[in-house]
Order: structure tokens, then C-alpha cells, then sequence
């Protein structure tokens, strides 16, 4: 029989999450602010938090530098490929992990899930040596590549997961009535799984939005995305706080704003099945 939790218990819990969440917000909370101030009230100590005089000149300077709706684009192309393309690769991969599997199936998931603990300076060379033959350095083609990748193991193992929950006498009734492996998973496993693979591609899309180092390394102008945007803002100079904050701020906008609108899909994705 389940515990009834007290209101002192559910007060306590509710504060606890609520410092959690502040804690975490702070440092975007910090940048937002710091975007509006003066380069001198940027770096002033002890830090200036709300008392300042807010200004839009930092974002007038970042537009004027750099080609903004440029960088936005391409990393929208380059986030949105990676994604759809890792969605394609990873549903069929999962559905014959979770529904055909073999004696070595979760030896496959744990080989995977180990490439993520490679060091990726170790394969930056031989990759970029790669994409220097194959002419996709600087490309969206090249990152969206990479980018799918290096995220595809993530991708698996959350269909995989999501995957097991449905009961699988349901796909074999759909054979018995005569589906193909095609129509199998498209209009009877796709639609019974949308929560989790919508926060599948929701998760994904955001990886592939913050994703810097491979970024960085395999653009130079033509597909720099917005995590090159931001690395612009620092040079030999030195680090301008202020309208470092501005790019970031102009930078991380798209992203919280998908997620503030897809919260509750995103939660509902993430907790497809824990509760029966």
C-alpha cells in the first residue's frame, strides 16, 4: 500500500525542486543580464546584478559583426538533419533490438553506448584527414553526418527502451494479418511510440544544437553554426563578457523556446512507460 506523502513532506519536496530549478537557471538568468549591461558593468566587482543601466547595444554591435539569420540557419539545417537522419537509422536498428533480438543484442547496445566514452580529440584527426578527401569540410553535409553519428547511440538505446514497453503480441497480430515489416513500422509501432520518439528527436535536436567541438573543428565560415557564432566573440583581445553574452543569449533563444513549448511532450516522452 502506497505511503500518503504529508504536506510537510510535499512542502519540502516542492522547495528542494524549486532551488534545483533556480540553480540551474542562474547561469542562463546570469547571461541574459549581463547582455544588457556596458562592457565596464559586465566585468565590475562585486558584480552588478539588477542595478545597472540596460542597454541594446551589444545586440546592435552582434548584428552589425556577424550575419546572424546565417549562423541560425545552419544550424537549424545541420541540427534538423542530423536528427531526421538519425531517426531513420535508429528506428529500424531499435525495432530489431527490442522485438528480434539475439544472444548478443545487449553486448550491441553496450558496444554502442561505450563509443560515447571515447575521447573525441581521439578521432579528430582521421576524421578530419577523411573529410578533407571527401571535400566535406566546412559542408552541412559533413556535420549533419557527424553530428547523427555521434548521437545515434543515444538515439537507439531511448527507441530501444521505449520499443520494449509495447507489447509485442500486437505486432504479431499485424503480421498474422498480413503487414510487412514496412507497414509494421510505420502505421502500427510508429503511432503507438510517438511519445518517445518525439522526445527522442526533441533530445537529439537539442544535442545537435549545442553541440561545439565538432562544430568548431570541421567549419570555418560557410557552415559555421551558432556555436561558431558565439566562439567569434573571442579573440586575441581578449573576452568582451558583454557582447559574449549577447551572441549566447541570441544563440541559446531558439532552443529555450522549443523547449519551453514542447515541456510537457518532452516530459511524457521521457516518462513513456514508467507508469502502468
Amino acid at each position: 500500500m502506497a505511503r500518503s506523502v504529508t504536506p510537510r513532506r510535499k512542502a519540502l519536496n516542492t522547495l528542494i525542486a524549486w532551488a534545483a530549478g533556480l540553480l540551474i537557471f542562474f547561469p542562463i538568468l546570469w547571461t541574459i543580464l549581463t547582455s544588457f549591461k556596458t562592457e565596464a558593468q559586465a566585468i565590475a566587482a562585486p558584480p552588478i546584478f539588477l542595478n545597472f543601466d540596460w542597454t541594446l547595444e551589444n545586440y546592435a554591435i552582434v548584428q552589425e559583426r556577424s550575419d546572424y539569420m546565417r549562423f541560425l540557419w545552419n544550424s537549424v539545417i545541420i541540427a534538423g538533419g542530423s536528427t531526421i537522419l538519425g531517426i531513420i537509422v535508429a528506428v529500424p536498428a531499435a525495432w530489431s533490438m527490442a522485438f528480434v533480438p539475439s544472444k548478443r543484442t545487449k553486448d550491441i547496445l553496450l558496444w554502442m553506448l561505450s563509443t560515447k566514452m571515447l575521447p573525441a580529440v581521439g578521432v579528430l584527426y582521421p576524421i578530419y584527414l577523411m573529410f578533407i578527401q571527401l571535400g566535406l569540410l566546412d559542408s552541412r553535409i559533413g556535420l549533419v553526418v557527424v553530428l547523427m553519428l555521434i548521437n545515434l547511440p543515444i538515439i537507439v538505446w531511448m527507441l530501444y527502451t521505449y520499443f520494449r514497453e509495447i507489447p509485442g503480441e500486437i505486432l504479431e497480430a499485424a503480421r498474422m494479418d498480413g503487414a510487412s515489416l514496412k507497414a509494421e513500422i510505420l502505421y502500427v509501432l510508429t503511432p503507438m511510440a510517438v511519445p518517445g520518439i518525439a522526445s527522442t528527436i526533441l533530445l537529439n535536436f537539442i544535442l545537435a544544437w549545442n553541440e561545439a567541438f565538432w562544430t568548431l573543428n570541421l567549419t570555418a565560415v560557410n557552415a559555421a553554426p551558432l556555436t561558431a557564432f558565439i566562439a567569434s566573440y573571442s579573440s586575441p583581445e581578449g573576452l568582451f563578457f558583454a557582447k559574449l553574452s549577447a551572441a549566447s543569449t541570441m544563440a541559446i533563444a531558439p532552443i529555450l523556446i522549443l523547449g519551453w513549448f514542447s515541456q510537457k511532450q518532452l516530459v511524457r516522452g521521457l516518462t513513456f512507460g514508467a507508469v502502468k
